[in-house]
């Protein structure tokens, strides 16, 4: 139940004069009740139709059918009034309700009336009147309903819009209760708007509004919780100025705020003043202090309040315990741990769930996982059903020991005593399995389960799909794609990357072509890697022209520039020494974007050689040869056996050899970039030839 303020420095009067005063000079596009200014034109031949016809009349109509006993169901079965409904605007809405200040059972059916059967969405002004007709009938819960409602209303329709000022200027026309402001403070923070109901707390200081205690300890909670430690202590320091009353509540936060500081000395402080204010520190306070020292590894002080604690009869209780527990088992101190759990059941606290994950954890970390299957069966027994978090902690504690087939197992005897597994857990299951290189089992488990309608997340499988194509089990992972089809879940990158290199490996290029065309069509880009799988595949087939039809889709649609790809179908070209349909091609890449590198050179050069050792009389293309044979020596490139190759091209071709010498070797000697060796040699040989 929220109270008036506990102090209330002004009158009501001299409040309404400051806050007048201060919003005065700001503009507002809310709807204000002022008859000059709102109140709609109405035609005066309005005069002239029936009463109950006249629109002039519907605040004067709806205002009597209201004092009926039930006025709800007057007001949706009466005929009278159905034809100027349609006349009801904001302005009338607010009369009706000014009408029906004395009776805020009759104001609030009107209000949801108006909201719910006519589908009229009320204005800010409309709220506020609402708001403080209940507040000042002391209907605090309704009205604290309508004022989230009418905050969230703004926040998603229009955030300029100022409630506070609208509230304000209600004060003119309706009876209030300044406690409202102290609720609109509480319903920001309840609704996460801390910094709005920081603001709106500041506001109602300068108003000389005085907060009572419990709207600043939420304000101080709320404040806290979003880390505002400045503003924490602004508030703080404002209760003592004020002569607002501090209680424990307030210490215990503000004792919480210290400790998110992390400052020692301030707590100690802190601490004593709060005794000087006649405060003992209770359960809560040495709670927060305990887990607070247990967060920062200093276990010794944490101990110490424990011990206080008993010497100044507050009892610690299963937050203590827990707390000093999760401090143990992080220092690795699990024996100690389980030694404090066992005192505390000894004690009659009983452990809740919390309390057996913390040793639980402890536990796992440590690799003793036959001591987390013994609390497991206890905690069973003790009726306490494992949650998500047992069952992750035990999975992963068992996956960690490389042992995923005894956490397989203990899936299995948890569900024989009913225990639901998070659908989680059964995802990092299958995943871990494919990460072990066992699909197998990961498929055999992902059918069991799914008997119970465990349908698995789509990351889990594609994980699936490609595990079981590393295996080269295509066909399996095909099957798996037909099961994501009919369950409306899709392929992503790297498993159509997986199934398409996986079919192209085991020589099934053409369905992994149709794979191709099918992610496209679903506007998933293919990558590098599937350029790579389905051009090599298509060599590896000898199936040259598809491999190059594939490369202009790659560069023209995909943008995707492979020369790795490109260097496979030179490389194909090149073994049967087919170097005139090379040539042509070569055009036609270079010409999309391909650019060669320097095993392009050693494969074309290669491929030169062997077609003048199958033909010996072969006419070759000589305006290309220049360039891949100055390109073996060009731009620093140096490739291993190529010398051999170019000195027979050069004794083939004695134009070839000097243009070869004057536009590659000679150039790029006077930078010292041609190797002194390769100089040499290829100079002895062209001077045998009487060149030199």
């Amino acid at each position: 139940m929220i109270g008036r303020p506990s102090i209330y420095v002004p009158s009501l009067s001299q409040s309404f004069t400051k806050i007048t005063a201060l919003f005065s000079s700001s503009s507002s596009s809310l709807i204000t009740l002022h008859d000059s200014q709102s109140k709609p034109t109405l035609s005066p031949f309005y005069n002239l139709l029936p009463p109950t016809q006249n629109p002039n009349n519907i605040v004067n109509l709806i205002s009597s059918i209201l004092k009926h006993k039930s006025p709800h169901l007057s007001l949706l079965h009466n005929h009278d009034i159905k034809g100027i409904l349609p006349h009801l605007g904001p302005h009338e809405v607010s009369r009706v309700l000014l009408r029906c200040q004395s009776d805020h059972s009759s104001a609030l059916t009107f209000f949801n009336w108006v909201k719910t059967d006519l589908n009229i969405t009320p204005t800010v002004h409309n709220y506020c009147v609402i708001v403080h007709i209940l507040a000042w009938s002391r209907v605090f819960s309704h009205a604290m309903k309508l004022l989230s409602e009418l905050i969230q209303l703004v926040d998603c329709v229009s955030p300029i819009e100022d409630i506070y000022e609208s509230l304000v200027g209600c004060t003119e026309d309706c009876n209030w209760n300044p406690v409202i402001f102290d609720m609109l403070v509480k319903a920001y923070v309840k609704l996460g708007m801390v910094e709005k109901g920081f603001a709106t707390f500041r506001r109602n200081i300068e108003a000389c509004f005085v907060p009572n205690v419990i709207v600043c300890n939420c304000l101080l909670s709320g404040l806290s919780r979003f880390n505002y430690i400045g503003q924490c202590w602004e508030v703080y320091e404002e209760m003592g100025r004020l002569g607002i009353h501090r209680n424990a509540y307030t210490f215990n936060i503000m004792t919480h705020v210290l400790c998110k500081d992390r400052d020692s000395d301030k707590v100690n402080t802190f601490l004593e003043k709060m005794e000087e204010e006649g405060f003992e520190p209770d359960l809560v306070t040495y709670n927060t202090l305990v887990n607070s020292y247990c967060k920062k590894r200093r276990l010794e002080d944490a101990f110490y309040l424990y011990k206080i604690m008993y010497v100044r009869g507050v009892m610690p209780n299963l937050v203590t315990h827990t707390a000093l527990m999760n401090g143990l088992c992080g220092e690795g101190k699990i024996k100690e741990a389980h030694q404090l759990f066992q005192q505390m059941v000894h004690r009659g606290i009983e452990p809740d769930i919390v309390s057996y994950n913390t040793l639980l954890s402890g536990y796992c970390r440590e690799g003793k996982m036959q001591m987390c299957r013994s609390l497991l069966h206890e905690m069973i027994v003790n009726g306490i059903c494992p949650d998500s978090v047992t069952c992750q902690l035990i999975v992963e504690g068992y996956a960690r020991d490389g042992k995923l087939l005894s956490a397989l197992n203990m899936i299995v005897e948890l569900k024989r005593f009913r225990i639901k597994i998070p659908e989680d857990v059964y995802d990092y299951l299958i995943v871990e399995l494919c990460k072990e290189g066992r699909p197998f089992a990961a498929r055999s488990f992902l059918l069991r389960i799914s008997q119970d309608g465990y349908i698995p997340k789509m990351n889990t499988y594609n994980k699936l799909v490609e595990s079981l194509c590393e295996l080269n089990n295509v066909e399996e992972a095909l099957i798996l794609k037909s099961e994501m089809v009919k369950k409306s879940t899709k392929l992503n990158l790297a498993a159509y990357r997986a199934v398409i290199s996986c079919l192209c490996r085991v020589n099934r290029t053409p369905e992994a072509e149709g794979l191709l065309e099918e992610m496209v069509s679903l506007g998933i880009v293919p990558d590098v890697e599937i350029s790579r799988a389905l051009i090599k595949g298509y060599c590896e087939e000898n199936n040259v022209d598809k491999a190059v039809s594939l490369l202009n889709f790659f560069a023209k649609e995909i943008q995707v520039y492979d020369t790795e790809s490109y260097n496979a179908v030179v490389k194909v070209f090149c073994e049967v020494g087919n170097v005139a349909e090379l040539m042509e091609v070569q055009d036609k890449l270079l010409k999309v974007g391909y650019v060669p590198n320097r095993l392009t050179c050693k494969y074309v050069i290669h491929g030169l050689q062997k077609a003048m050792e199958l033909d010996d009389e072969m006419i070759y293309p000589k305006s290309h040869l220049p360039n891949y044979m100055g390109m073996a020596y060009k731009d620093h490139y140096t490739v291993e056996g190529l010398r051999d190759p170019l000195v027979i091209l050069l004794k083939r071709d004695e134009s070839l050899m000097l243009g070869f010498w004057f536009y590659y070797i000679e150039p790029s000697n006077k930078g010292g970039t041609l190797g002194r060796d390769s100089m040499l040699d290829l100079s002895w040989n062209m001077g045998k030839m009487g060149k030199m």
